[in-house]
């Protein structure tokens, strides 16, 4: 197939270029940067010119495709409801290029939080947080999506997607706590540190966006791209001490807003998921490392 990625140049989808690469698929890659077309030019993949606000470019690479990929989100912590609303104007115009075609579109989104549960593939999650109320509606549009002849899949990915690249280690909101433990001295949680997140290695999640197109008839469906499926906040927190060299410490949930900032909301929740339909439906089996033999592994030791 013909496949269109955006995001081609970044953690998730460099990934996924490269898993459908080596599936002897075509790939078309979006880049908005020189550096960015070049590494991947180099892969062997076609570089389309442009960025997530460019909808011209979407649309008219959308249409050349057999299939698209959709892994690119502007991560602009400081203006995160522009980084939404230009992600559901990409899925509006890459759907609307796709109608009544029958092609796949795989988008990204997050795993849901429920409330006293695993988050399952069936789940829409508790949309009260401000976080889920700017993200969810790209799903729903995805899914309307599929009423007009596209065959949508929604690929979910935890908060913590991590692995190696050319960058070094990174682990999704795991990478911003390394960054506050470097920063503070301290490696920290909020309560009692039970919070429970999933996590998938980017390798596994790569593949599972190749399997999201290439299954037949496949549409409406969300996937839960999960390995693990809940490292608690502690065992996160205690395996960065031990890599930094720096103490393990809790924070009460007043002293959480001024040591995560913009994310304290999202890490003094308790969010673990499940992969278990996507697993039988799929055939898809994660088998990087977990999160945190992969993260004691790869980040250096103070």
């Amino acid at each position: 197939m013909r496949i269109f990625v955006t995001g081609a140049t970044g953690f998730i989808g460099s990934a996924t270029v490269r898993e459908l690469l080596a599936a002897g698929h075509q790939v078309a890659g979006l880049a908005r940067s020189d550096a960015g077309a070049a590494a991947l030019a180099a892969t062997g993949a076609t570089v389309v010119r442009g960025t997530l606000e460019d909808l011209d470019t979407l649309r008219r690479a959308a249409a050349a495709a057999d299939a698209v990929i959709h892994t690119a989100f502007i991560h602009d912590g400081g203006n995160f409801a522009h980084s939404c609303a230009v992600d559901q104007g990409a899925i509006s115009t890459l759907g609307d290029a796709l109608s009544g075609s029958q092609r796949p579109l795989a988008i990204a989104s997050g795993t849901p939080m429920v409330r006293g549960g695993i988050a399952t593939e069936a789940d829409v999650g508790d949309r009260t947080n401000p976080v889920s109320q700017l993200r969810a509606p790209a799903e729903d549009i995805a899914l309307a999506l599929a009423d007009r002849g596209v065959r949508t899949a929604i690929v979910r990915l935890p908060r913590c997607v991590h692995g190696t690249s050319e960058l070094g280690w990174r682990g999704g909101l795991a990478t911003r706590l390394v960054q506050l433990a470097r920063e503070t001295r301290v490696a920290a949680y909020v309560g009692d540190g039970a919070q429970r997140w999933p996590a998938v290695h980017r390798l596994d999640a790569a593949r599972l966006f190749r399997l999201a197109v290439e299954a037949p008839g496949l549409t409406g469906t969300r996937l839960h791209a999960v390995g693990d499926e809940g490292v608690t906040l502690r065992e996160l927190s205690a395996a960065i001490g031990r890599c930094l060299g720096v103490p393990v410490v809790s924070k009460s949930p007043d002293e959480a807003q001024a040591h995560f900032g913009f994310h304290a909301v999202i890490v003094a929740l308790d969010q673990p998921a499940s992969c278990a339909r996507t697993r039988a439906q799929l055939g898809w089996q994660p088998t990087g490392p977990g999160l945190l033999a992969d993260l004691e592994a790869n980040l250096p030791r103070a």
